[in-house]
């Protein structure tokens, strides 16, 4: 998976003991990101709904959730994919862009990118192979970039992956169906439907994942976009119809409330950390309308930036990171008996990362 601010990897085994433990076979992940989730859920036997704003999610989920493996000619797909790589390089707006204009690609790579894109949307737009072709590319690229995780900036020196050949590889697929929707989860949070199991991981704070993963946006789209600023980010990363009432701290907590009242789901996981703009005895009290509500705490190393620090436009260390290390909430609400066998079940599965004293 592509690399990723508040990636769950960590969590991923607890959530899925959760959902395991109650026995979900339809299970709703409603700000799905990179599928991480979403995909353990489904591995685990669940019909999973996935839901987010961005571009370069719904591409990943129509990959990784709603694409059934059992269905997929898988010679076709490494045909496609060995085609695909064998393009000659052709520079256009990636590269100008995002290599020449910006850092975040070296040239070899960007000149490829741009090839392989406008072979993509020429020859797969329209058919099953395209998300999966698609996610190839939008991983790949991640293995090869020159950021810190995200695309915000890019480093001063480059980064030793960046000097790497892209690599086209065939997604890790899936057996079974599910469903994708790209759209706001205060819209579709009521409507989607109902389900035993729910996961949320809403933005806990003002940094918005439209400008974070930018490129990525730009990548899916492929709608060579005017751009602003040392990182070229898309010039409607301006307009507010981007942004999110869960990057803006007065709308936010009534934003998040009214989503966690509104998900149909027997039950509810949202996960959260100590340094959002929510108390834990605030989202205990918003989860309370759902029936019982436990909590879990695991310790987690702070994002990536963090453990590089602070620095200035010209690379040299400015400040002190004030901590390493954040504590990651699991608040499960629902039925009094689901919500205990799933609370032990992520207990268990947490294992030595739980924290007491919640």
């Amino acid at each position: 998976m592509i690399k990723y601010l508040g990636s769950k990897r960590r969590l991923v085994p607890v959530i899925g003991a959760m959902a395991a433990a109650v026995g979900a076979r339809r299970a709703l992940d409603l700000f799905t990101g990179t599928t991480r989730v979403a995909q353990q859920l489904k591995r685990r036997g669940a019909v999973v709904t996935a839901i987010d704003t961005a571009r370069y999610s719904e591409v990943l989920a129509r990959c990784y959730v709603e694409t059934d493996a059992r269905t997929v000619d898988r010679a076709d797909l490494r045909e496609a994919l060995r085609h695909l790589a064998a393009r000659p390089p052709r520079p256009g707006y990636f590269t100008e862009t995002f290599c020449h204009r910006s850092r975040f690609f070296q040239p070899h790579n960007g000149a490829r990118i741009d090839a392989i894109r406008d072979a993509i949307e020429h020859e797969h737009a329209g058919t099953a192979l395209y998300p999966l072709v698609l996610s190839s590319l939008l991983e790949a690229a991640d293995r090869v970039d020159s950021t810190t995780g995200v695309q915000m900036a890019f480093v001063k020196a480059w980064a030793p992956r960046s000097y790497k050949t892209l690599e086209l590889r065939e997604p890790a697929l899936l057996d079974g169906p599910g469903y994708v929707h790209r759209g706001d989860a205060c819209e579709l949070g009521p409507v989607v439907g109902e389900f035993d199991f729910a996961y949320l991981d809403p933005p806990y704070n003002q940094h918005r994942y439209f400008t974070n993963y930018h490129i990525w946006e730009t990548l899916v789209a492929w709608d060579a976009p005017e751009h602003y600023g040392v990182a070229c980010k898309r010039r409607d990363a301006r307009d507010p119809s981007t942004r999110s009432a869960f990057n803006r701290r007065r709308e936010m907590p009534a934003a998040l409330a009214r989503v966690l009242q509104d998900v149909r789901a027997e039950v509810l996981v949202l996960s959260y950390n100590d340094e959002s703009w929510v108390t834990l005895d605030e989202l205990r009290a918003m989860c309370s309308a759902r029936g019982t509500v436990e909590a879990l705490a695991l310790d987690s190393k702070r994002y990536v930036g963090a453990q590089i620090g602070i620095h200035s436009p010209s690379g040299e260390r400015v400040g002190t990171v004030s901590r390493l290390r954040n504590v990651e909430y699991l608040i499960v609400a629902g039925e009094a008996t689901a919500v205990r066998r799933a609370a032990a079940a992520g207990r268990e599965a947490a294992g030595s990362g739980l924290l007491s004293g919640v």
